[in-house]
């Protein structure tokens, strides 16, 4: 986050701190996500592994002979989708969390303050799935290499989507990556400082402590909500076909992992390693920066 409530305890008006506090959240959240976007490069071909267990429900090796098959040309093929996302998510994410924390301090709350973050934290994860459905949505079109034939370039499936009423286009599957990302932030930002000022408090120094925050925290979010990511995949792949519901697909994934949990988390530990050094990275430049803006 930002600034901490006792920062916040003697100010009395938003426009004392000045337009450059306002934004300048937004600017470190670009920013620490913007440099973590090397990670997103670096696994991007692990994630796209994940992906493809996610909608096959293949084990690891099947999925990368399918990669393998495919070729290298199209190994990144749907990564720049998430470079943008990941850029353009990081300054909504810490900058309108710190804008909406402060409104709560200001205008007062009955709720404890230790609170407030997860707070602001689900109202950011509630605009956040609203701007970048259409960014998964087409990510996910774009890895799914069954759509590689009739949807050969970025411009076809953004034309094939604008043909379609929004639920069916660019917002197919957005209840389910609402609850994903209002439930994450609210964990995420409820317990980032707690985890790092314990972490402080263990003698570990402040980039140390905000890196295993970024870390621990994306592992307990990855966790709970892992069913809810493979079942965003399985909805937004495909287009054009039957349009099932949000509880008809739900239950067809059920089905198609023979009722079994273990199935549904097929290529989870993937995803939580992955998240865990994104978060932990993008955790860690962000408070440094933020440190240093103080």
């Amino acid at each position: 986050m930002g600034r901490t409530p006792a920062d916040i305890d003697g100010d009395q008006d938003p426009a004392v701190a000045g337009p450059s506090a306002w934004f300048r959240s937004y600017m470190h959240g670009g920013t620490s996500s913007l440099i973590s976007t090397l990670t997103t490069v670096i696994t991007f071909p692990v994630y796209k592994t994940v992906f493809r267990q996610q909608l096959h429900n293949t084990m690891v090796r099947e999925a990368v002979a399918q990669l393998y098959k495919e070729g290298p040309r199209k190994l990144y093929r749907g990564v720049a989708p998430p470079l943008l996302m990941k850029t353009l998510n990081g300054t909504l994410l810490f900058g309108l969390q710190d804008t909406l924390l402060q409104q709560l301090l200001w205008t007062g709350s009955v709720l404890p303050r230790n609170a407030l973050p997860a707070l602001a934290g689900f109202g950011t994860g509630v605009v956040e799935a609203l701007i970048f459905t259409p960014f998964e949505r087409v990510q996910n079109i774009l890895q799914n290499s069954s759509n590689d034939r009739s949807l050969p370039t970025l411009r076809s499936i953004l034309v094939r989507l604008s043909s379609e009423t929004l639920a069916s286009g660019y917002y197919r599957a957005l209840l389910p990556i609402l609850a994903r990302n209002a439930l994450g932030n609210t964990l995420y930002f409820g317990l980032k400082d707690p985890v790092t000022s314990a972490l402080k408090e263990r003698g570990l120094s402040p980039i140390a402590s905000s890196f295993l925050s970024g870390v621990v925290n994306s592992m307990l979010i990855s966790l709970p909500l892992y069913p809810l990511s493979v079942l965003v995949a399985n909805m937004q792949a495909q287009v054009g076909g039957e349009k099932l519901g949000l509880r008809a697909c739900g239950q067809q994934l059920w089905k198609a992992r023979q009722c079994r949990l273990t199935l549904l988390y097929r290529g989870g530990s993937l995803v939580i390693l992955r998240s865990c050094v994104t978060w932990g990275i993008t955790t860690a430049i962000y408070d440094q920066l933020e440190r240093r803006a103080g």
